[in-house]
This record gives C-alpha cells, structure tokens and sequence, in this order.
C-alpha cells in the first residue's frame, strides 16, 4: 500500500471535524513552503547596485545620518548647477 492510500485510508476513518483539521494542517504546511522558497530567492543586484550598497553600509556604521529625499534632492540639484526656489 502507498503513502497516498494509507493516507486516504486513514483519513476516510476521522470524524468530519477531524477531517477539517487534516485539511487545515496540510493548508499549513503548503504555506510554511511557499514562505521558505520565497525568503530564499534573493533580489538580483546590478554591480552598482551593490556598490552603492556598500558606500550606504559605510555611511550608516559612521554613525552619521543618512539624507532625507529632500536633502538628497537639494544636493543634486546643487551639483547640477542651482537649486530651484533660491
């Protein structure tokens, strides 16, 4: 007898509430792996990418803060040759 028939034959024997739960723990178990694959696919990172990872990674460790997109905006635009609204 295979699994899948002692598995049938077994569960054809539980109480319908019984039942309910094999159903709900299997409903788990098919969550908890779809959880497990997807926390292992990572992000693909272009090699800039990373190594804008790695300069953010410097800049936080510093201790020193990390722009606001404000700032980060004002900067730019400052680099660039003027800031709009002075």
């Amino acid at each position: 007898m295979s699994v899948k028939e002692l598995l049938i034959k077994k569960f054809e024997t539980l109480l319908p509430e019984e039942q309910q739960k094999v159903i709900e723990f299997v409903e788990f178990l098919e969550f908890s792996r779809k959880s497990q694959q997807q926390e292992t696919i990572k992000p693909v990172i272009s090699p800039l990418g990373e190594r804008l990872q790695k300069i953010r990674d410097k800049i936080v460790t510093s201790g020193q803060s990390l722009l606001t997109p404000e700032e980060a905006e004002r900067e730019k635009a400052e680099r660039r040759g003027g800031y709009p609204g002075e």
